[in-house]
């Protein structure tokens, strides 16, 4: 997780640099892939952006606590935490964050997510998609199946919509739903030993440097 979070950081500071976009709104899931948005948050910071956290629902297990513990010490906002009701109110003052922010990153849900998104992610993810501003997806984008890529409509309550980020960060191999996705590509996390990708048949790209990530073409 640590290690994914930091690929994140580089990646978004390779193609969405401070100096242009620097608040960043962070959505985080319950899951692994909002761990790695956390961890993510907290290397942005020392890269010089300015990240907020919207965080609905706390997992309380040690190492989410510890996360929490690490923003925190680094005085960064959660603007929603452990909190899943979302009110007209709600939608009105995340709408205006969105709007304040020079970027998105979702790190709600990943390839374990199972359909249909459930109240406050559904919302979550249509206002992101309706906001133009640009977005990273981590691993996955939320609500694609990990093998056919997005669903021909997202739904929420307050109707459909079309969710495309504009980059994604895939995590220790592509996923086949990538082949579906048309932005800027990392991939991120030098996981795997050259043995282990031998065995496994991954066609695993060489890293620049001490880099932990890599565009893709």
């Amino acid at each position: 997780m640590e290690l994914a979070g930091l690929s994140v950081a580089q990646a978004i500071y390779k193609t969405y640099p401070p100096s242009k976009y620097r608040k960043i709104l962070i959505f985080a899931g319950p899951g692994n892939n909002g761990g790695d948005g956390l961890v993510a948050a907290r290397h942005l910071k020392l890269f010089g952006y300015e990240p907020k956290i919207y965080y609905p629902k706390l997992i309380s297990k040690p190492i989410y606590l510890n996360l929490i513990n690490q923003l925190k010490n680094f005085n960064i906002d959660f603007i929603k935490f452990n909190d899943l009701t979302i009110n007209e109110n709600d939608i009105e003052y995340l709408t205006n964050e969105i709007n304040e922010s020079d970027q998105l990153i979702d790190s709600l849900f990943g390839f374990s997510f199972h359909p249909p998104l459930k109240t406050p992610f559904d919302t979550i993810l249509r206002l992101m998609s309706e906001s133009k501003k640009p977005i990273t997806a981590v691993d996955i984008p939320t609500g694609w199946d990990v093998d056919n890529g997005p669903p021909e409509v997202e739904e929420s309550k307050e109707g459909n919509y079309k969710y495309k980020p504009t980059m994604l960060v895939s995590l220790t191999a592509p996923k086949p739903c990538s082949l579906k996705f048309n932005g800027v590509h990392y991939l991120g996390g030098r996981f795997i030993s050259k043995e282990l990708a031998d065995t496994w048949n991954i066609d695993y790209p060489n890293y620049p440097g001490v880099d932990q990530v890599v565009k893709l073409d």
